[in-house]
């Protein structure tokens, strides 16, 4: 086993805790910890006792393949939701939907569905006020005898016209700001 030999080779002096520590990729506290369960129980001082620990809310062999078994005879073909609520109430079943469906697909009875795919769909950003501005400008000869040029800016997003001005080369003629929607 690998913390045998390196405790081994620290104990001769040929490394040091913090080395060790490194090597069996733990903090030196805990390399401390495990010499001193080492010392006093040896090899089975150091195994995980969560890990062998049974859950007491753990489902028995019998009640995975009753719910199993209910669904085959029973309610095959059958929504697993629908399948749920059914166990739920009239059979009197304990557990919850992601553990009936986990069994039921883990049994090859109900299969997975597939994964839907990106929860949000990427759109383009919808232009704000003041982003999409048009200026469009002309010369017309509106009054006889002179040439009037007009600059129109066109707001397309709120549809509607802020500012237009008329006007000559010699002489500003009006400006009009804000005309209502079109």
């Amino acid at each position: 086993m690998k913390f045998e030999s390196t405790y081994e080779d620290w104990v001769e002096g040929r490394l040091t805790q913090s080395e060790v520590a490194a090597i069996l990729g733990q903090c030196e506290r805990t390399f401390r910890r495990n010499i001193d369960r080492f010392k006093s129980d040896g090899l089975s001082g150091l195994m995980d006792l969560r890990i062998s620990k049974v859950s007491m809310k753990k489902a028995g062999k019998k009640g995975i393949d009753y719910a199993v078994n209910l669904y085959k005879d029973t309610f095959k073909g059958w929504n697993v939701a629908h399948f749920h609520s059914v166990y739920k109430t009239e059979f009197k079943g304990k557990t919850s939907y992601s553990w009936l469906k986990t069994v039921l697909q883990g049994a090859g009875v109900v299969r997975a569905s597939k994964k839907v795919g990106k929860h949000r769909i990427k759109r383009e950003r919808a232009p704000l006020p003041g982003m999409m501005l048009h200026q469009d400008a002309s010369t017309h000869r509106w009054v006889p005898e002179s040439v009037w040029d007009l600059v129109v800016t066109m707001e397309t997003t709120l549809a509607c016209i802020p500012a237009c001005c008329c006007w000559t080369s010699r002489l500003w003629g009006w400006c009009r700001k804000s005309w209502p929607r079109f």
